[in-house]
């Protein structure tokens, strides 16, 4: 949620005046979105907040039984949380349509569309969820293998691809997961014109896909598993298991990826981007649980705290109040103000300030106790 909130800082326009700064060349790559292949920070914010949904669900889980509620009211309480997640991210892409504009590739979206499922598998034996999560990575890869490849002669310009784009078009069988010419594109092309549009869909500008949903869905599993080993070595931290995991799922990804199986590509959520992702995520929660349980540093984690305790609070500040805080700043301190590091890093300045307002209202909903939970 920092990171999400964070792109007021607005390093990648930064950047832009200092071509020469490996510095600010390599805070812009971090806080941008890669173009297809690969992985930045920026990237990481996504799979984190699923893999940590799925976290905390053995642990939602354990408590919601400790007090007697039967399977029947947590599985209607799971679908319609579900429902409101979908709902709150088509809200949140609506915010700009002249009618609701009904699209399936949010955070909140994906993740509501797999929610119950993993839900659902929560209650499933160890082996079962593993299996599971195998069959959804092959099968979802089989799909899109056995979908037709476009062809040398594909016009990726009638589908939305940049003319620019085309040392990022992949070759031979990796092409399956070219930009706008795969199974899900097929889908998205079928499915979001059921609903009612200003003009018919014909393509995502990112490339981004509502069937992405459902590798997403592995990656709450890869967070259902880690929540699990926590809950069983409590009081411990299963350090090693999460360390051997991150290591073995980012090779995995690594291995499918360089052998030509399956890119890491993590706007259409391929099978190998699920894989290295999660071992990213694996790491991560190593290491904040290193230096938060084991080291007991927590002091540092409170900033954190501050965010994580309201996430979807965070989430919708994020979309919906940088435009309010911004011009607030702009008028009240003036022009001055802001080019106080000079005009190249006004935007500096004023995204620091307005993140600042983003943890204040954060804290504050902390101090008196307002957590929106869904």
């Amino acid at each position: 949620m920092l990171l999400m909130m964070a792109e007021v800082l607005q390093f990648a326009h930064v950047a832009l005046s200092f071509p020469n700064s490996l510095f600010w060349r390599i805070l812009a790559f971090n806080q941008s979105h890669v173009e297809w292949v690969g992985m930045s920070l920026h990237d990481t914010i996504q799979p984190s907040f699923t893999f940590l949904v799925g976290v905390a669900l053995p642990y939602s889980l354990r408590s919601r039984q400790k007090k007697g509620t039967s399977f029947a009211r947590m599985l209607g309480h799971t679908i319609w949380r579900s429902f409101l997640l979908i709902a709150l991210g088509i809200f949140l892409r609506s915010t700009h349509s002249p009618i609701t504009y009904f699209t399936f590739e949010d955070t909140l979206t994906q993740i509501g569309l797999g929610y119950t499922f993993a839900f659902l598998l929560t209650f499933a034996r160890p082996r079962w969820q593993w299996t599971a999560l195998a069959a959804i990575l092959f099968g979802y890869w089989l799909a899109w293998a056995l979908y037709p490849a476009p062809g040398p002669n594909f016009n990726y310009a009638a589908v939305g691809v940049p003319d620019n784009w085309h040392q990022h078009l992949l070759t031979g069988f990796a092409a399956h997961w070219n930009m706008n010419s795969n199974l899900g594109q097929a889908f998205d092309v079928w499915f979001l014109n059921l609903f009612p549009r200003t003009s018919p869909f014909v393509y995502n500008d990112g490339g981004y896909l509502t069937l992405s949903f459902i590798p997403t869905l592995a990656t709450m599993l890869l967070g259902v598993a880690a929540g699990r080993w926590s809950l069983a070595a409590s009081p411990a931290i299963p350090m090693r298991k999460f360390l051997v995991a991150g290591g073995a799922f980012m090779a995995a990804g690594l291995l499918f990826h360089f052998a030509g199986v399956c890119p890491i590509v993590k706007r259409v959520w391929t099978p190998s981007w699920t894989l290295f992702s999660g071992g990213v995520c694996f790491f991560y929660l190593a290491a904040f649980s290193w230096v938060i349980e084991i080291k007991k540093q927590r002091g540092l984690a409170f900033p954190l705290v501050v965010i994580g305790m309201n996430s979807i609070a965070a989430y919708l500040i994020a979309h919906l109040c940088e435009e309010f805080v911004e011009s607030s700043i702009r008028i009240n301190l003036g022009a001055g103000f802001l080019n106080m590091l000079g005009s190249d890093q006004a935007p500096i300045v004023l995204g620091t300030l307005t993140l600042g307002i983003y943890w204040l209202m954060l804290f504050w909903m902390y101090r008196k106790k307002l957590f929106i939970r869904i």
